[in-house]
Formats: C-alpha cells, structure tokens, sequence
C-alpha cells in the first residue's frame, strides 16, 4: 500500500554521487539517506551498477538519490561501468561530487566531470570526505532548479470544464488498476476542479450523447467544455464515436509529449515518415519495461501505422526500453577511451509518451535526435496521423466538430 502513495519516479527530483572510485560515495549515500543503501568497503569498485533510494527533502520535495561506479574505472568492464555511470548523468537534476584528499592527482577528471554537467545543464556541487553531511542537505534543500514542469492540462481545460478518460481494458491492461498516464491525468483534473469521466471505447458515444442531452437542457452560458483523452491504441474507434460532436479530442501520450517533450518537433518527425525508405531502420523507444503481448502497442501498432503512413515501405525495427536509449551521448569516450561504442544507423525514432520519464530526459533524448540528424515523433502524434487526424495542432488538440 505504501507504494500507491509514493511519488512517481518520473515526478521527483535526481539527485546523484559522483566521483573516483574509493571516494566515499557508497558512505556518503548512506549518511545521505539515513539508511545503509549502499555496499561500503575499501576494495576499489565495489559499486558496480547504480543504486537508488527515494526520499524527501524539504523544501525541494520528493527527490531519488543514486549512488553511482567511479568514474576512473579500468579496462573492458570498467568503461561499461562509467558507460551506466555517465547515464546517470543524464538525468541528473543535482550532480554531487565527491573527492578526498588523495583525488587532486586526477583533478583532470573532475574538471571534465564539471564541464559535463555545464553543457547539460546540471546543478554541480562539491563534497569532501569529513564535510558536514547536515550542511549538504542544507546547500541541496536550498537550490531552487529552473525547470518548472508544466501541468498536463495547462491551457486546456478550466473550473467546471469535463474530461473524459477513454481508457480500453484489453489483453495489454494490468490487472486490477488502471496505469500511471490515467491516475495523473485524473488528479490533474481533481486539481483543477474539473469533472473527469472514465469509460471504454465502447461507451463513449453513449457518454457523449447523454452529455449533449444534458447540455441542451441546461443554460447555453453553464455549458461546459469537454475534452476527450484516449489510450493512443484507440484513436480510430474514439475518433469515430466522437465525429461531429462539438469535443475536443487528444491521447494520454500527446499530453505527456506536450508537458515533457517539444511537440514542434515530434510534428517534424510525424511529416518525416513519408520519406522513410525501403531498407531504412526505426527505433522504437519506451521509458518504461513490461512484457510484450500479442497486439503490443510497441511491436505490432506502430509498425503497421508506419506502414500505412509510409506507403507500405518495407522498414527494419529496433527497439529500446527503460534508460537504453540508443542514441545517447558520446560522453563515455572521454572518460573511458577504450569502451567501444556504436550506435546504429537510425532513420526515425518513435518515441513513447514519457509517462516514466523526467521531462529532463525526455528533452534529453529529442536533443540526441537532433544532434544525430534523425527525426523523432512521439507514440500519440504517430497514431493519430494514422488515423486520419492530421492537423494536430501545436498544443496536441483535435477538433472533432463539423
């Protein structure tokens, strides 16, 4: 139960300790947390993989704290531990590093630590082995990020307004709870004082008729706006039940790619796909990890929306998931030379809505897109091009009425 009262992972902020190996970062982490999160022990790399421990800390908020490999790590395995170290870094809101005495001999790889976190534009600080640990949390409570995440609903709905959630219980559904997007949407709406509705495809031209009915009765000045919110997997099926009817119609993944991401450039990326070739390879890309069922949205729907939009091109599949996006930074190769890496050859990204994801890492990964020459387009826009609704407008809204 605990669990369901927890803050997203994706809603918190990424706090995270770097340094050399034997630095004390597993110990600090400790202290940090006030439980023993960590392995501690003198032998050089110890800390193979990340470790994370959420807590709070006011007034900053809901924070997740990493404990991370050193990055002076040697040989094959060694770069494949700064390699998970440096995508830490990826996600960092406040990067820590911490040194002791001994660690000015390696003063270069502090300096091009620090210059990492400039150009990602991470909060850098410095500890030191014996430093005050109450002050630290004090420095960090005190830091005030500039990335202010905006509201899924920001600008779309108002006081009174009504949003239906079309949410499809099929094979791909969790047993007995409905998923992240749909739980946040509706306290977005609780929030703003708004009336959320929840049905299946199946009953939302029912929902919406009793609705219109209701409208007509009522004063024309009390008639409320509604938005329809849809699970991507049902854009043809809602889009029909809600053609002609004075709603406004969008998906769980386009709000959360107008809150996370930049929807200038996943339109980019959906006008992109008709130039996609036979041959060309499309990586597909989640932020979260589950098993795959049979009509996987994933697998099978946005491959045969890519077929359709593309002209029936014959398109390779890649895919990603969790924090294996594989158009990530080159970084590694700076502090480990020796670890080999290359990317594959993408023509087109198809990202998820992000739900998981810190919007930081969601713009992060866009950035990689761009950096790389590859357009990139978002699960919700993708799907609703397919489905015939074209002029998805910049803030993610369709019109549905004639």
């Amino acid at each position: 139960m605990a669990l369901l009262n927890e803050t997203p992972q994706a809603n918190r902020v990424r706090i995270a300790f770097f340094g050399l190996r034997n630095a004390g970062k597993s110990t600090l982490v400790n202290a940090f947390t006030g439980q023993d999160v960590a392995i501690v022990s003198d032998t050089p790399g110890t800390t193979t993989d990340p470790v994370s421990k959420a807590m709070e800390i006011l007034p900053l908020g809901p924070c997740l704290v990493t404990d991370t490999a050193g990055l002076d790590d040697e040989g094959e395995l060694g770069g494949l531990r700064v390699k998970k170290t440096l995508g830490v870094l990826e996600i960092t809101d406040i990067a820590i590093w911490v040194e002791t005495p001994h660690d000015a001999d390696r003063a270069d790889l502090r300096e091009l630590f620090l210059g990492e976190c400039r150009r990602r534009n991470v909060v850098a600080l410095d500890y030191r082995r014996g430093d005050s640990v109450d002050e630290l949390k004090s420095k960090i409570a005190a830091i005030k990020l500039a990335d202010v995440v905006p509201g899924l609903l920001d600008g779309l709905v108002e006081k009174g307004d009504r949003v239906v959630c079309v949410c499809p219980i099929d094979e791909s559904a969790p047993k007995g709870r409905i998923i992240l997007p749909q739980v946040q949407l509706i306290r977005d709406c609780l929030d703003r004082h708004a009336t959320s509705v929840v049905c299946q495809p199946s009953e939302l031209e029912e929902e919406l008729k009793a609705e219109s009915a209701k409208s007509k009765v009522g004063s024309g000045a009390m008639r409320r706006k509604t938005l329809v919110v849809t699970d991507s997997q049902a854009f043809g099926e809602v889009r029909r039940a809600a053609e002609g009817r004075d709603v406004r119609l969008t998906s769980f993944s386009i709000l959360f790619a107008r809150q996370k991401g930049d929807l200038a450039e996943f339109l980019k990326g959906v006008a992109a796909v008709k130039n996609l070739k036979d041959g060309d390879t499309v990586l597909i890309a989640e932020g979260c990890t589950h098993h795959r069922q049979c009509n996987d949205i994933g697998a099978v729907k946005i491959p045969k929306a890519l077929a359709k939009l593309s002209g029936g091109k014959k398109l390779n599949f890649v895919f990603s998931s969790g924090t294996g996006f594989s158009l990530e930074s080159q970084s590694s190769q700076r502090f480990a030379p020796s670890t080999k890496h290359q990317a594959p050859t993408i023509n087109l990204v198809v990202h998820c809505g992000g739900c998981m994801l810190t919007r930081r890492e969601v713009l992060r990964r866009i950035d990689c897109a761009k950096e790389a020459g590859v357009p990139i387009v978002n699960y919700g826009i993708l799907l609703a091009a397919a489905n015939g609704l074209s002029d998805v407008s910049e803030i993610g809204i369709v019109s549905t009425s004639t």
